[in-house]
């Protein structure tokens, strides 16, 4: 998750633009850069490290350009030093990028077959020599990025200065955040609108695939088929940007579509894209090869992200996995035999059960490992590990974005155990690292769904009572989508395995009951199909959820069939939660619910 700054401006820009990238210092700074137009030249000073590092060269070698961008970086591709630093140039342009161009392979190896020279390790110079390239055959720099932009897959924003080009800036948006800054014969380009907060209190949120062309006093937006749009100024007083919802009603909305970039940069954390393996960004006290069982202890969303892993290890990985909800296994007294591995999940790191088993496990001679979101909290001080997950701040209680994390830490340290056990081949590895670095444009593509997701939430929000159903990994997401309905739109909701539906939970189908079938085309689609005809025998009302394959193959009468973009069937949950967390959103806000703070419940439970 790095940061973005662009400036129009009518006086030098470089310092502005570093007091700007200081108030996205926390979205990376493993490097930093300024680049801005002197007399019409590109120029551009970049340092490994923090930010201090790029002032120190911006005082011993200014830039006076009135005109620039810069960039505060996270590594993914590419090592964090100054040759991968952004902003990236060429003699035509440069360009700042936050996310991942999932594509920049194939890309690269069709531009260096074409005898372009590469310098960097990064995905973001693709895109670089991309533009550059479609200018050298003649195309002005709006309509070079406007051809380029459809080629690039993946959840990004950009950032682009042309050489020559005193009175342009584009800006692009698929899948990470950007916003439009308005002031008096200057125009402002940022990750989010606290980067702006010191230049302007007119703010335009671009929508997901808007790109916007800049100018001193004017901004063109257009969409992704390059069609003109308006997008609403939004008047932000200067207090308000550390709490700032964007452009979203609620904390819970943003915080959904922020998961795009907050799993790309987790995955940042913990993947070598380059090479396709898992790097973890820790040291581990013992070797997964010689674990003989994985217990794992959470509360609430954080335990149902547990028992998604405990398919992962246990397919992946060939180890046993015990898993408990954490208020249970604090007392059950379990004996745990001494040098197994213990993994706790927790947004807060402070969640009393999950913390006082922690402890528990600690005395019984366990490897503590804990995927938590706050680094600084109990947990994380208590554990011998700690595996962070980088959602950021979720001000929402029901969890969104942490839940997403915290699946993508669990899959990788899956990944890492069965490669160390021997269970994964290093083919098998990179095809799952692959589908991984693909999450984020799939989550980002599962957005765009949203609309009939909101129509469909008006008939929900009719039901008393919905069931959720899956199988394998989907059944977690079934528990958890019941969770989210039931936490903020206050619908008795159950989730259930869908081979336990006539073990039971059949009895309760009639014709007024909405069944949420969760069901991405995998190994075990046909039977949660046979589950679903026994519903429509009974005339319960399906809502199902699943790919184009499952979606020509189901042949059966739904409610409504939401179709995702295809996934692999182990990276599925990851783009699953996504639907399932906009139907409970959008049925809690048409029935008028507080959906950030739902009643009777906390963000972090720090007692029994």
């Amino acid at each position: 998750m790095c940061g973005i700054v662009g400036i129009v401006g009518k006086e030098p820009v470089a310092g502005q633009i570093v007091e700007a990238l200081r108030r996205l210092e926390y979205r990376g700074y493993d490097s930093a850069g300024v680049a801005t137009l002197e007399n019409g030249r590109l120029d551009r000073r970049r340092a490994e490290g923090k930010l201090r590092n790029l002032e120190v060269k911006l005082s011993q070698a200014p830039l006076s350009g009135i005109v620039g961008i810069g960039h505060t970086r996270w590594a993914t591709h590419g090592k964090p030093n100054e040759t991968n630093a952004h902003p990236h140039a060429t003699d035509r342009l440069a360009v700042v990028h936050n996310g991942i161009i999932e594509n920049f392979r194939e890309l690269k190896a069709a531009l260096e077959a074409k005898g372009i020279r590469f310098e960097t390790e990064t995905d973001t110079e693709v895109v670089a020599q991309l533009v550059t390239y479609e200018m050298r055959q003649g195309r002005p720099p709006i309509e070079a990025v406007a051809v380029t932009l459809p080629r690039l897959r993946g959840a990004f924003a950009l950032g682009f200065l042309f050489a020559g080009e005193d009175d342009l800036m584009i800006g692009a948006r698929h899948g990470a955040p950007l916003a439009i800054g308005y002031g008096d014969g200057e125009t402002y380009l940022g990750s989010d609108a606290l980067a702006l907060a010191p230049f302007t209190d007119e703010i335009a949120y671009l929508e997901d695939g808007d790109w916007a062309i800049l100018r001193h006093r004017s901004v063109d937006i257009r969409d992704e088929r390059g069609q003109p749009v308006q997008r609403p100024r939004h008047k932000i007083l200067s207090g308000s940007f550390l709490a700032d919802k964007g452009n979203y009603r609620h904390f819970m909305a943003k915080e959904i579509h922020e998961q795009p970039e907050v799993v790309g940069r987790t995955l940042a954390h913990y993947v070598n894209f380059a090479s396709g393996r898992v790097e973890l960004p820790f040291e581990l006290p013992f070797d997964f090869k010689d674990l003989k069982r994985v217990s794992i202890s959470a509360c609430g969303t954080a335990y149902l992200a547990g028992l998604v892993s405990k398919y992962w290890f246990e397919r992946l990985a060939r180890v046993p996995v015990e898993i408990d909800v954490a208020s249970e296994f604090r007392y059950r007294e379990a004996p745990m035999e001494p040098g197994g591995l213990a993994l706790f999940v927790s947004q807060s790191g402070e969640t009393a059960d999950t913390l006082a088993s922690l402890r528990y496990a600690g005395a019984e001679g366990q490897h503590t490992v804990s995927v938590v979101n706050v680094p600084t909290s109990t947990m994380a001080r208590e554990s011998a590990v700690i595996a962070p997950t980088l959602a950021g701040v979720e001000v929402g209680v029901a969890s969104t974005k942490a839940f997403t994390c915290q699946l993508t830490v669990l899959l990788c340290l899956a990944i890492a155990a069965g490669r160390a056990r021997g269970t994964l081949t290093a083919e098998e590895e990179k095809t799952l690292v692959d589908a991984l670095i693909g999450v984020p444009g799939l989550m980002s593509e599962a957005m765009k769904r949203e609309h009939q997701i909101e129509i469909l939430a008006r008939e929900i929000s009719k039901a008393k009572d919905v069931l959720y159903l899956g199988r394998g990994t989907s059944y977690p997401l079934a528990l958890e989508g019941a969770l989210k309905l039931k936490e903020i739109s206050y619908i008795h909701a159950e989730g259930y395995a869908a081979g336990e539906l006539k073990h039971g939970p059949i009895a309760l189908i009639d014709e007024t009951m909405p069944v949420i079938v969760i069901a991405p085309h995998d190994g075990v689609f046909e039977k949660t199909v046979s589950n679903m005809q026994e519903v429509a025998a009974r005339g319960g009302r399906i809502v199902l959820i699943t790919d184009e394959k499952g979606a020509l193959e189901t042949g059966l009468e739904t409610m409504a069939t939401i179709v995702m973009p295809s996934a692999h069937p182990v990276v599925a949950p990851i783009v699953h939660s996504v639907p399932i967390q906009l139907l409970a959103y959008h049925t809690a806000v048409f029935m008028g619910k507080d959906v950030d703070q739902p009643r009777n419940l906390a963000k972090s439970v720090t007692v029994e």
